[in-house]
């Protein structure tokens, strides 16, 4: 299997597609201005105490304020209490982290009142990002993820990850980290560290902990509070950090600044793969290019098609998904109905591990198969759905059919679901079900062509539109995209877009910026 990376950057968003095999199975888009919350520490202050559900809210600058339950402070919630007191109250030098006391573990049997205070400052690291009506979640136990280690101040063990198998890997591991990691620090060794020499981890090490001194320096030159501390990498650093493997062919970046961001990370993790980077100039779309576009169209919404007619249709509610499974108009097998069930749910399997990491859904998942009698033909559907669930990074837990003939899947949630509205308000009427003729569509847009050139002053330029009316604008030798150059200069450029709707078209400058030239409603 081989792995490719689309990241495609645009004026207010950033999507980044992981294609395995050329197929689509993980897509996230974010606009350009927001962070990933996720990991982001901030120094707070406690807004209100819940003692019912042994909680607080804390107010780390969201809408709906944080949501800190007592088993998440953690077991050294008091050192980092009595380490903020002591950086806080000489604002001159910083207090030495190597010099900081450890205090006794915190109680589990507590309670959030003996702890805690209204109006308390305190350090805290979101672990779930706002999700529907509910604020983001917090933990008190810091961390600082790298690509080999997890570096957790006031830590006080070496942990080495159990897909690690080798007792002789996994103690030459922690030997080397006993003897380079900083005091009152516990580390997390990852999978990725394994066969790794003592340089690379102590380079990462390193940069780990330079990231905790400069938040601590913040919560001491800043006392507005909250105040974010540390945010987590950009999110296609995050992305890459996490999923990166030798598999990796290529990364391809369509924007100058985040290529040179995202060869130098790899340069520092992996210089022997930092040439798999490649800067995208062509001048169809880079989705287009790699025929990501469709199988973003194709994957969301409702109904997922796939082999044979067979069809999924996915429902979200607030308190988990439900997934029905269908035959569709799937001819019968030849071998009976049991082999037909038997084909259309493991196709199912197939296409839900793949839905689940693609929509990132989380929660509690429900999945009605079709009814199956045969006991071993239910055994080879769960071990067909563990099977593909391997390649997922959330944790996550498959139960085998219940007698109802429902699979139940739960899986870590750390963000709201990927849920891509591929069903549009009609671009050219509106919403109100009535268009201009589209044999005058290319009138419209020569009118625009002629107010770009002549009007604006602008002589260079894209000219996105659905590749039928590119393929129409196109056909002959004296075409009409060749009349347009003749008539307004050799600027125009046609290009086809495949995210654009049969009347819709977009202009874009030489630098790749979105011009404006729509009304509200056409008019003329």
């Amino acid at each position: 299997m081989t792995s490719e990376v689309v990241i495609d950057v645009r004026d207010k968003e950033i999507s980044i597609a992981l294609l395995e095999d050329k197929k689509l199975v993980e897509y996230q888009n974010e606009p350009r201005q927001a962070s990933f919350s996720v990991g982001n520490i901030y120094a707070a202050k406690v807004k209100k105490l819940m003692p019912g559900l042994n909680a607080c809210f804390v107010d780390v600058g969201y809408e709906r304020d944080a949501f800190l339950h007592y088993l998440d402070l953690g077991s050294q919630f008091n050192s980092y209490t009595k380490y903020l007191k002591q950086v806080s109250s000489d604002r001159k030098r910083l207090y030495p982290f190597s010099k900081a006391q450890k205090l006794p573990d915190l109680k589990k049997d507590g309670s959030v009142q003996q702890v805690l205070t209204v109006g308390q400052e305190v350090l805290v690291q979101i672990i779930k990002e706002p999700i529907s009506t509910k604020g983001p979640r917090l933990t008190g136990e810091l961390s600082f993820a790298g690509r080999f280690i997890v570096l957790i101040p006031f830590g006080d063990k070496v942990s080495v990850s159990s897909k690690i198998k080798s007792g002789e890997e996994r103690a030459r591991l922690k030997q080397l980290i006993y003897s380079i990691k900083p005091k009152n620090c516990g580390v997390i060794v990852r999978t990725v560290a394994e066969g790794k020499r003592v340089a690379e981890l102590d380079t990462e090490m390193n940069v780990l902990t330079k990231r905790w001194e400069d938040a601590i320096l913040k919560t001491q030159k800043q006392q507005k509070r909250p105040q974010l501390v540390f945010e987590e990498t950009g999110r296609a650093i995050a992305m890459l950090r996490d999923l990166f493997n030798p598999s990796f062919e290529n990364i391809y970046v369509n924007n100058e600044e985040a290529y040179n961001e995202v060869k130098h990370y790899l340069t520092l993790i992996a210089p022997e793969k930092a040439g798999i980077v490649k800067h995208y100039t062509g001048k169809v779309p880079i989705f287009d290019n790699f025929n990501v576009t469709k199988q973003i169209k194709s994957s969301f919404g409702k109904t997922i098609n796939y082999k044979h007619g067979a069809y999924l249709i996915i429902e979200h509610t607030e308190a988990l998904h439900v997934v029905d499974v269908n035959s569709g108009n799937r001819t019968r097998s030849e071998n009976g109905q049991e082999a037909n069930a038997l084909d259309v749910n493991l196709g199912a399997a197939d296409e839900l591990a793949r839905q689940l990491r693609l929509r990132d859904m989380g929660g509690i998942i429900v999945v009605d198969f079709i009814d199956m009698n045969l006991a071993e033909d239910r055994q080879m559907l769960y071990e067909r759905m563990c099977k593909n669930m391997q390649k997922d990074r959330a944790r996550h837990n498959i139960l085998p059919l219940s007698k109802f003939g429902l699979m139940q899947i739960t899986r870590q949630r750390v963000r709201p679901a990927m849920d891509v509205n591929v069903e549009e308000t009609c671009p050219t009427c509106n919403g109100t079900g009535k268009i201009r003729s589209s044999i005058l569509f290319t009138d419209q847009l020569e009118r625009k062509i002629d107010s770009l050139v002549n009007k604006i002053g602008i002589t260079k330029f894209y000219l996105h539109i659905h590749p039928y009316v590119a393929a129409y604008i196109n056909k002959g030798f004296i075409s009409l995209r060749r009349k347009w150059q003749l008539k307004y200069g050799f600027g125009v450029h046609i290009i086809p877009s495949q995210k654009l709707a049969f009347l819709q078209y977009e202009f874009y400058d030489m630098k790749g910026e979105f011009i404006d030239m729509k009304e509200e409603i056409e008019t003329k």
